[in-house]
């Protein structure tokens, strides 16, 4: 079993290299007015759906799709609408039939929330989990490099 990755890789901006920029909405924000903690996850969302999935689907081709199987998220400041947020995005390994994944919102310079999740290829029809092929694992390391 891998072992974790070090809090302050998960925390430095350099480690990743992949990004997908989000624009706030004001129907983000909560009664506090701070944008919910809820939405972080959509945010966090968004990042993995540019790295997995392009207009066609799932890259990993037809009959097959990737879903959320874990998720774990470390709040570490408030975000406010308006503005933007950058999701940062790295492959902290990959196995059989899953990938696991770190990322981090970033806006105006400031880390405001870190996230570890993983995510499993599955058949559509059988919705059971199926090999990673070497293509797709060599594709995602690519896009968005180990960090460690």
């Amino acid at each position: 079993m891998k072992q974790a990755v070090p809090k302050e890789v998960l925390l430095d901006r350099k480690c990743y290299k992949h990004w997908t920029t989000v624009t706030l909405r004001y129907g983000d924000t909560d009664k506090l007015g701070h944008v919910n903690n809820a939405v972080f996850i959509t945010l966090f969302e968004s990042g993995r759906a540019a790295l997995l999935f392009d207009r066609e689907g799932s890259l990993a081709g037809p009959g097959k799709t990737m879903v959320l199987a874990n998720v774990n998220v470390d709040f570490k400041a408030e975000m406010h609408y308006p503005g933007d947020v950058q999701v940062g995005t790295g492959l902290v390994n990959i196995g059989r039939s899953s990938l696991k994944l770190a990322q981090v919102l970033y806006t105006d310079g400031v880390c405001c929330a870190v996230c570890e999740s993983t995510i499993v290829l599955i058949d559509e029809k059988t919705r059971k989990p199926i090999p990673f092929p070497f293509e797709l694992a060599r594709q995602v390391e690519l896009t968005a490099p180990l960090l460690v």
